[in-house]
């Protein structure tokens, strides 16, 4: 063998021994190797457990929803989440298998967090991987209020209703990640008014009896240029019996109907010839055993301030309810003979809320998502994003307003 060759060969060993100790180092660093939320993974690797944080360490806009760890080949023997700036402990929960923790709660908008967590392989190895990072703020992010809440029973004129507190564009997004449905097999469809407003329903009022679920799958969607969703969650409510209310302004009189059967003939005073009261199908929104009614909020200038208005239901977000009434004139013409309103429809009442008055009755006898319908009134039929008042849009108007 010749100098030359001799040479070669130890350069060669020199060459494997770097990169066998190179290969050392790498399986025993103890930083954690992470990509972004988008499918990345923060992990600890070793020979035996290999533990996922799904937040990157040192990365923003992390989900509120499903930050949490995982384990291959082990378990978790200890996990710690606290918030930074605060250093409070967030709740967690080992899932039972050993292979998963998750918060017990959705974490905080635009906060700070750090999670440690350790594991031990199977084969005996312990591990442990670490992740500080920042969920995704309120300037980049939307969420949306919606009604009914989980868990209620409504009348079958309820719609979906969801508000949102950014300007969405991407509509078609958003709305996909909303599905409607229910057990009475009805086609629920899905109308935006403007840019911030999306409604549920189905062409026809919902089927008494029926369960109605909507599964909110928006955490990540971008709804506008860098704003993204952050619910994740599945929302049911059931609707109750079936109970529309006909206002006759002719007649001045009510006429409750309860799955298809007249149950009560009311007396009303409804609004007066300046002003009166809107046509049209009218969801109850709201419900307030007593209320404040102060005309300047709604246009009226200083016309009237009552303090105590009994048994007021939300009809309106321009303020029409159908509420008791106590200061009706007394004596001629007698209750319901005339309209005295300003748009409101009155049922006789007693100041003070008590007592077996036509007021109380209704307002016993009625739950948010019943209908009231006004006809013969001299006004317009109201619109149909003045409260939650789609019903009275064509459907065939309505669904050209679906963005899916």
């Amino acid at each position: 063998m010749t100098t030359s060759d001799i040479a070669a060969r130890r350069g060669v060993v020199a060459f494997a021994a770097l990169v066998v100790g190179g290969m050392v180092l790498t399986a025993c660093g103890g930083s954690a190797n992470a990509d972004d939320d988008k499918g990345g993974k923060d992990s600890a690797k070793s020979a035996g457990a290999r533990i996922v944080i799904s937040a990157k360490d040192g990365s923003t806009g992390a989900s509120i929803n499903t930050t949490g760890v995982k384990v291959s080949d082990g378990k978790l023997t200890g996990v710690t989440m606290t918030d930074v700036t605060t250093g409070e402990e967030v709740a967690g929960e080992v899932a039972a298998d050993g292979g998963s923790w998750k918060p017990e709660e959705q974490l905080e908008r635009g906060t700070k967090y750090q999670i440690s967590a350790k594991a031990k392989g199977s084969d005996g190895r312990a591990t442990a991987a670490n992740s500080v990072f920042t969920t995704v703020t309120t300037a980049n992010s939307f969420i949306g209020t919606y009604t009914p809440d989980g868990g209620t029973t409504v009348g079958v004129g309820m719609p979906v209703s969801f508000r949102f507190d950014k300007e969405i564009s991407d509509k078609k997004s958003v709305q996909s990640g909303i599905t409607v449905t229910s057990s009475s097999g009805q086609q629920v469809v899905g109308h935006w008014f403007g840019d911030k407003r999306l409604d549920f329903r189905p062409e026809e009022y919902w089927k008494a009896g029926s369960k109605v679920t909507m599964k909110i799958d928006l955490d990540g969607v971008e709804g506008a240029n860098g704003v993204f969703g952050v619910q994740k969650k599945t929302v049911e409510f059931s609707i109750g019996r079936s109970q529309v209310s006909t206002v006759d302004v002719n007649t001045q009189t009510m006429t409750v109907e309860r799955d298809g059967k007249v149950v009560k003939s009311l007396p009303i005073s409804a609004g007066s010839a300046e002003n009166p009261t809107y046509n049209g199908q009218m969801v109850i929104s709201e419900k307030f055993e007593e209320t404040r009614m102060d005309g300047s909020t709604v246009g009226f200038g200083g016309e009237y301030d009552i303090p105590d208005v009994p048994h007021a239901m939300r009809l309106s977000q321009s303020g029409t309810f159908v509420h008791g009434n106590y200061w009706y004139p007394k004596g001629n013409p007698p209750f319901g003979r005339q309209g005295t309103s300003h748009g409101c429809v009155g049922l006789a009442d007693v100041q003070g809320a008590q007592g077996a008055t036509d007021g109380k009755w209704f307002f016993d006898n009625s739950m948010t998502g019943d209908l009231v319908v006004v006809k013969n009134s001299p006004d317009d039929t109201i619109a149909p994003d003045n409260g939650l008042n789609g019903w009275n849009m064509a459907w065939s108007e309505w669904t050209a307003g679906s963005a899916t």
